[in-house]
């Protein structure tokens, strides 16, 4: 395959990671395990690690799986599918985790109004702290009324 596609994969695959996530956290962290993703919600002593840390091993699998897959058939599709997940779960850490969760205290400020726009979204997704009645399940996608309320600094 040309580079173009092995690229385009990688950049497809990675979009639709945030619709995976998008749809295992409302009908999956929010449904049947939310006993793992309950602590997220309702955790107010911040520990480091949470039971919905279980979710990045629960991710990582299908990523290092389509890796290993590709590697062994030198770097076919598969390969550019596994860095896309890869990729994607990386941006979650650093999106996720310091960036809005800040489990380590870095990335605290941003002027920039797409960052300050997925935080608030996900404030808004933790006002409930409940399994039922959620909003802004995704990283990356939120309703576009998040991006109005901040100025360009």
């Amino acid at each position: 395959m040309t580079v173009a596609v092995n690229i385009l994969i990688l950049v497809l695959t990675f979009l639709f990671m945030e619709c995976v996530a998008w749809f295992t956290h409302k009908y999956v962290m929010h449904g049947i395990l939310w006993f793992l993703h309950e602590d997220h919600h309702k955790l107010k002593n911040k520990k480091i690690f949470e039971k919905n840390d279980y979710f990045f091993l629960i991710f990582a699998i299908p990523g290092v799986t389509f890796l290993l897959l590709g590697l062994n058939a030198d770097f076919n599709y598969f390969f550019w599918i596994g860095s896309g997940i890869t990729i994607y779960g990386f941006a979650y850490f650093f999106i996720h985790d310091l960036f809005i969760h800040q489990r380590i205290k870095v990335l605290k400020n941003t002027k920039i109004k797409y960052f300050r726009a997925v935080r608030k979204a996900h404030k808004v997704h933790h006002k409930n702290t409940g399994k039922y009645n959620g909003e802004c399940f995704g990283m990356l996608w939120f309703p576009k009324t998040y991006l109005k309320e901040f100025k360009e600094s």
